[in-house]
């Protein structure tokens, strides 16, 4: 089949702009688009305009041309956008902050009606409440079961009720139900899907780690190493001090129960030959604060006892001056 030479040149220059990205940007996001307008997409472009550059497109020609792309340049890093072209997806390259990116995205999400046929991706929940429909509507309430009354010449719904379900699809009667009450349940933008960065693909839910995460995971890991290495008995760095400190104690327990001994073990036997040791070494500590306070407090008084004897030596040289 001969290609048409408009469409060609096309091909091309979306080859080559593919190719240019990829040597120019180490991050890319990877987005879903379904049901994304036109004129919602124009506006993410204009929001993101200065550090990222949004590019859609087939996924045939996209992977096509990364496929060669990476073979001419020798980076089978590029290799690893391949498997993740599947749906109505696109690339948004960018130098910025990855978070602060999607985030930007996430501003221009619209609401949409439940239309007939589309699968729902969240759950929809009708509220309780006066409808302002009339009772001729109550047909649309009990063909869906959802319990009612009237109440000023005007349908209420009892209790919240579950109409759709996440992953269902939308029936012609929810449908029409959700248009009567004016609401419009569904939101849609660029989804972020997965995230690239220098030949690493990561989930997009990476980006929301915080240190604080970072840090309570890192202490989770280096918890169950520590006692997987006391487990099995095998040296690292994280069980080390454990290692020694039970080694001391078994030491120790072996000096107690036995003849031998060894300097850091003489003290604690003395202190089990004679009791009243310890508590001397104990109550010796304990009453060392307890006179330096008594000193400094004597410290303190002398100073006012001087005080008053100089203010009463003023009074009686004052009575014959």
């Amino acid at each position: 089949m001969v290609l048409n030479p408009a469409k060609r040149q096309k091909k091309s220059q979306y080859d080559q702009k593919l190719c240019r990205l990829l040597d120019e940007y180490t991050q890319v996001l990877v987005v879903a688009a379904d049901n994304v307008g036109s004129t919602q997409m124009q506006n993410i472009r204009k929001g993101l305009r200065g550090d990222s550059i949004i590019l859609m497109g087939k996924n045939t020609m996209m992977k096509r041309s990364i496929r060669l792309h990476a073979e001419r340049t020798g980076n089978d890093a590029f290799k690893n956008l391949l498997p993740l072209l599947v749906g109505n997806v696109g690339f948004i390259f960018t130098k910025g902050d990855l978070k602060e990116v999607r985030e930007e995205i996430a501003k221009y999400k619209v609401g949409a009606p439940a239309r007939v046929g589309l699968v729902a991706p969240i759950d929809v929940i009708v509220p309780p409440g006066n409808t302002g429909l009339d009772p001729s509507q109550t047909s649309f309430f009990q063909v869906l079961n959802i319990p009612t009354k009237i109440n000023k010449g005007t349908v209420e719904i009892v209790t919240a009720v579950e109409l759709i379900r996440k992953g269902e699809k939308v029936g012609s009667s929810e449908a029409a139900l959700l248009s009567k009450l004016g609401i419009r349940p569904f939101s849609y933008g660029l989804v972020v899907v997965s995230v690239y960065d220098n030949g690493t693909v990561f989930s997009p839910e990476v980006l929301d780690l915080t240190e604080d995460d970072l840090m309570e995971k890192f202490r989770s890991w280096l918890s169950n190493v520590t006692s997987l290495s006391l487990a099995v008995s095998f040296p690292t760095l994280a069980a080390a001090p454990h290692m020694f400190i039970n080694a001391y104690k078994t030491a120790l327990s072996l000096a107690v129960a036995t003849e031998y001994t060894f300097p850091q073990a003489e003290k604690i036997k003395e202190y089990l030959k004679d009791p009243t040791k310890f508590a001397v070494a104990v109550g010796g500590d304990a009453a060392a604060p307890a006179t330096s306070a008594k000193e400094e407090k004597a410290e303190q008084s002398e100073p006012a006892k001087e005080e008053e004897e100089e203010s009463d030596e003023d009074l009686v040289a004052g009575l014959f001056d």
